[in-house]
């Protein structure tokens, strides 16, 4: 606990930003718990680290913490930190979206981001429904499920996020939840020290708008539903598609090494310079 203290005063401004908006027992506090223990595994200095978000409960994350921050507008999180990559690659740039922000008025920024292999760490907050905005229901909202948007239930399919980013392109995409809050930790590790574009899926509740729609209770309730819904991707392998029926996998789910959006880029940036100089 004392450690983990000094990671508080390290890393938050504490001292004017808080209490946070966040309800309590919202799950966005046990992820940024593990986002500032996962960048102090990494040993960047904090000016080496620009966190980027979007709209929505998770966004409000580059408010609280203490590096390069830029809070940016509904779904452009990833744009804003292609601009920040491109003019300073040595930058660690990471960036954090809620479900909603990156899939649906953020979703060809993400799917283009991650064909590009930018070297960009994305972080999508999953709690399938718009949180901030009244509980209207987003694109990984379950089928059936009840929103203020559907209240007779959800006609759409949900996406697969990380399905979704592996088959895009990017080099790594890994699963986690806030209810295992030390997997999480590492995985958020692993995507940062990645180069390509690494994201990962974070399984999280709303039990505010979400669960009390949906008759699953308060916080405690629905973070013992990720416990019970949760398998770790290598028991996942010996186990039916009849056993997985209702579940899903975490750790990391993709894992390799494509060209680098940024250096190839750097690549063209410098023949093209070697084209005018010896036209001059």
């Amino acid at each position: 606990m004392a450690e983990f203290t000094k990671l508080i005063h390290k890393y938050l401004r504490h001292d004017k930003k808080f209490p946070h908006v966040w309800c309590p027992g919202c799950g966005n506090g046990i992820f940024l718990g593990a986002l500032i223990r996962a960048i102090d595994r990494t040993g960047f200095e904090k000016d080496q680290i620009v966190i980027v978000s979007g709209i929505g409960c998770s966004g409000r994350i580059s408010v609280y913490v203490d590096f390069n921050t830029l809070h940016t507008t509904h779904g452009r999180a990833l744009t804003f930190a292609t601009g920040i990559k491109l003019a300073n690659p040595k930058l660690q740039v990471i960036v954090i979206m809620g479900d909603g922000d990156a899939t649906a008025i953020g979703g060809n920024h993400f799917i283009h981001a991650a064909r590009r292999n930018l070297n960009i760490t994305a972080i999508v907050v999953n709690n399938s429904i718009y949180g901030m905005t009244g509980g209207q229901y987003s694109p990984t909202t379950p089928y059936g499920a009840t929103a203020t948007t559907a209240l007779y239930g959800n006609i759409e399919h949900a996406f697969s996020i990380a399905e979704l980013a592996a088959m895009a392109g990017a080099s790594m995409v890994a699963r986690g939840t806030v209810y295992h809050a030390n997997l999480l930790d590492e995985l958020i590790e692993k995507a940062i020290v990645k180069r390509g574009f690494a994201v990962v899926e974070v399984i999280s509740h709303c039990h505010t708008q979400y669960g009390r729609r949906n008759r699953m209770g308060g916080a405690v309730d629905m973070l013992r539903w990720q416990k019970e819904s949760a398998v770790k991707i290598d028991k996942a392998q010996t186990m039916t598609a009849e056993e997985l029926t209702g579940k899903f996998t975490i750790g990391v789910l993709e894992d390799r090494d494509l060209p680098v959006y940024t250096h190839e880029y750097n690549k063209i940036r410098d023949a093209a310079k070697a084209m005018l100089a010896k036209a001059g």
